[in-house]
């Protein structure tokens, strides 16, 4: 009985716990009792001890942290496919047949979308908001609705309702984007998703290529620009613009003149609403979208992924997920990562697909945060580089050594819960230490997916345990539909991407000129399954690179299998180049050392085949750079200590430092730098939309600083 009222009223508080209580327990248990009015009995203190400690192990018992169970053995996360130890797929399969659909009922996005529908009805499904208000929801039946009638509307302005049918969106994260998508799929019509930063000549190029006659825009500036190239006659098969906000009657006469139709969404609504069409969903085989991949050089490709595609790889997920993880309908996710790409569009399906919600930023990266506190997500869908400034900003928070100590301590604390599997944000250490660190990110965060680009282990393992939710690593490319590999659940180790995904099969080849063997567990990564794309739309060349006769995709990337079945990405085949001495050099591998580095923010490595060694384009972290360089006696603003050379000096020490301690070669050291004050962005033009480095871009911009270096080294 004890045990009982301990278990049910009081929370755990610390070692002083059985004396602290022990006189509440005699009022709850023996009410009115005194032992003054029975003289004859014996004292009881041993009695209350014992009843004590029964209660404090009952409550432990109870409360104590369970460890996650993992799917599979951690130690053999995948399994080798006709006994060949460099070709593997994932230990949850029970035999090689891949994973095509989870449920049953889902093999296109549309049913995806449909069962989302039956499970949560009126329920809400994409949110908005307006500055300093709170989030306004549309509900899935709203969506739904919408979808049919701007898809009825697509039909009476010319659209077929077939898989040949290409419709172009041209906007940011917002719920029209993805109204206009299932519209799209709601008749089997392909989207092809267009973006800013593709430039003229390429906007261009899949205008024709994909023989678009129709765009749906969001702004009027986006609707410009696609006129000023039909006006220049280079864009044929353009007849028809949707905008989704109003428009002026200037733009609707320019239109008119070359021959293109402006209409805005509400009245293309109005007109499906008058000549409303019967669904006709597309079959998994159908192609749903041709994913233009911006890439680093050269004219964009286009990715043809199939509804089937997008089914694998989203059961896939979820069947990693499903002892681990289960997806609810009150679960919520902050879209703010391109709809362009097929990572956030993945992510979007899955969330789809349980009837959870998807509330949108308000399009300025800079109110994010302020967007986050407010819609407090369950689910966050990251890139490494916000990890690591949610990394230096809690570091550079904390500037007192007993405060650096404290927070270190907690933090190994937490890493010994998570190497036992137990994953929790209701910890000692989280109530006194990570608890302000969490309601940055809304106090609601369970589950967050990083991809698109290496993360490092030390921040990766910081985060798992500061933040005190799931954090999952995934690795894959557009050509894949979004991933291959995935972190199983209670694997909390870092400095790996995971196992392939029960839609995948990876393996690895040999690279010769790079002196990698498959043989030796190291090779250029291959995939092949039912989340592997059908090609490049109307490029053959390129489709046969990337794919072999086998089916083989071929990533580019470098990879090593681990003891425990987990796939390394070790290094990149492409972004390769040769130093004078005949040294191969992979940059991107460097760069990702030199991340590590507390005042570096940003770094681009660059070679010469005419030069012995590298240099570097270096963007320090304001948020930690005035600090970190202040403690060297240095002082002055952002912009002047980057043209301080004594500062340019510390920081080269430090990557040097960080560089040996990575196991970096001497040829791969940098032997000089230029900090440069503005972040490498996708505004201006020195990163893909994936925010990868644009390296021809950032060499162009950066060629005088390049020349410069190399005459200052060469003497």
């Amino acid at each position: 009985m004890i045990a009982l009222v301990v278990c049910t009223r009081w929370p755990v508080s610390g070692v002083d716990f059985a004396t602290a209580k022990v006189a509440r327990i005699r009022e709850i248990v023996l009410p009115g009792f005194n032992s003054d009015a029975f003289p004859g009995m014996v004292p009881y203190p041993l009695l209350w001890r014992k009843g004590a400690l029964a209660s404090i192990t009952a409550y432990w018992l109870v409360t104590r942290p369970r460890p996650m169970k993992p799917p599979c053995d951690l130690n053999a996360q995948s399994v080798p496919v006709q006994g060949e130890p460099s070709w593997r797929r994932s230990a949850l399969l029970k035999d090689d047949v891949l994973l095509e659909f989870y449920f049953d009922d889902t093999r296109t996005a549309y049913d995806m979308f449909q069962r989302g529908l039956r499970v949560t009805g009126d329920g809400p499904c994409l949110g908005f908001r307006k500055p300093g208000e709170p989030y306004q929801w549309i509900s899935y039946t709203e969506v739904a609705e919408q979808a049919q009638l701007l898809g009825s509307g697509l039909l009476e302005k010319g659209c077929q309702p077939n898989p040949e049918q290409f419709v172009g969106i041209f906007a940011q994260n917002r719920p029209e984007w993805i109204i206009s998508e299932l519209a799209c799929y709601t008749y089997s019509m392909v989207v092809v998703p267009l973006y800013d930063t593709l430039g003229e000549e390429a906007m261009v190029h899949i205008l024709n290529l994909a023989e678009i006659s129709l765009v749906i825009c969001d702004k009027e500036e986006k609707a410009v620009s696609l006129l000023v190239n039909k006006e220049k006659g280079v864009t044929s098969s353009l007849s028809c613009l949707v905008l989704f906000n109003a428009c002026s009657d200037a733009i609707v006469e320019r239109g008119k003149n070359c021959g293109v139709e402006i209409v805005q969404l509400a009245e293309l609504l109005e007109l499906g609403r008058h000549n409303l069409k019967d669904p006709m969903p597309p079959k998994p085989q159908d192609l749903a979208v041709v994913c233009f991949t911006s890439g680093t050089t050269g004219k964009p490709k286009g990715a043809m992924i199939t509804h089937g595609n997008i089914a694998s790889n989203t059961s896939s997920v979820i069947k990693i997920l499903e002892g681990s993880f289960v997806m609810q309908k009150d679960d919520v996710s902050i879209s703010y990562l391109p709809l362009a790409h097929m990572f956030e569009r993945m992510i979007q399906v899955t969330m789809f697909c349980h009837g959870a919600r998807v509330g949108f930023y308000q399009g300025d990266v800079s109110l994010l945060m302020d967007d986050i506190k407010t819609l407090k997500p369950t689910f966050f869908p990251v890139v490494p580089r916000l990890l690591n400034r949610i990394y230096d900003k809690i570091i550079g928070s904390v500037t007192s050594p007993l405060g650096r100590a404290i927070m270190h301590y907690a933090v190994r604390r937490k890493q010994a819960e998570l190497c036992g599997g137990v994953v929790r944000n209701n910890s000692l250490w989280d109530r006194l230490v990570f608890n302000r660190i969490q309601a940055n990110l809304g106090g609601n965060v369970r589950f967050i997916l990083t991809a698109s680009a290496p993360i490092s282990p030390t921040v990766l393992s910081f985060l798992r345990a500061t933040l005190g939710c799931l954090i999952f690593e995934g690795y894959g490319q557009t050509e894949c539909t979004a991933g291959c590999t995935f972190s199983m659940p209670g694997d909390w180790s870092a400095g790996h991407v995971g196992a392939p995904l029960p839609c995948a099969m990876v393996k690895l080849v040999d690279i010769p000129d790079m002196n990698y063997y498959a043989k030796n567990g190291e090779g250029e990564i291959c995939i092949r399954g039912p989340s592997v794309f059908r090609g490049y739309l109307k490029d053959k060349e390129r489709t046969d690179e990337a794919l072999d006769s086998d089916g083989w995709l071929h990533s580019g990337d470098v990879g090593q299998w681990l003891p425990n079945g987990t796939l390394r990405i070790t290094d990149r085949k492409k972004h390769i180049f040769k130093l004078s001495q005949g040294e191969y050099i992979a940059p991107e591998k460097i760069e990702n050392v030199y991340m590590r580095c507390v005042p570096v923010l940003q770094v681009f490595v660059h070679g010469d085949s005419l030069q012995s060694h590298l240099v570097a384009i270096v963007v320090p972290d304001p948020e930690v750079f005035t600090d970190w360089i202040k403690d060297k006696g240095i002082k002055g603003s952002f912009e002047e200590l980057c043209r301080n050379q004594e500062v340019k000096k510390a920081v080269l020490e430090d990557m040097t430092t960080v560089g040996k301690e990575a196991g970096l070669k001497s040829f791969e050291q940098v032997k000089d730098l230029y900090l440069h004050s503005e972040m490498f962005s996708v505004s201006n033009g020195l990163l893909t939309p994936t925010l990868k480095s644009r390296r021809t871009d950032i060499c162009r911009v950066f060629q005088e600083q390049i020349a410069n270096m190399y005459r200052r080294t060469a003497k």
